[in-house]
């Protein structure tokens, strides 16, 4: 088991709404939307973010195809 950091690494508030609006693009599809959106992301919050999915047992990439399949699974229906 890991240990938790005393001092976390911080998603920063811009970074958050980035996060939210590039899987808000990807739900409707619009691929290219969610990547300037991931894009704009400042690095010190990658690295946050990539550190809380790691404790989830993720990783960006598998959330990133979770949601783009879930889009496209939506839109099927």
């Amino acid at each position: 088991m890991r240990a938790i950091s005393p001092h976390p690494q911080r998603i920063s508030l811009m970074a958050a709404g980035e996060l939210r609006d590039a899987f808000t693009a990807l739900e409707r599809g619009d691929r290219g939307t969610a990547v300037a959106s991931l894009m704009a992301i400042d690095a010190d919050s990658w690295q946050a973010i990539e550190q809380r999915l790691v404790t989830l047992g993720g990783n960006v990439a598998d959330l990133i195809r979770a949601l783009d399949t879930s889009a496209d699974s939506a839109k099927e229906n």
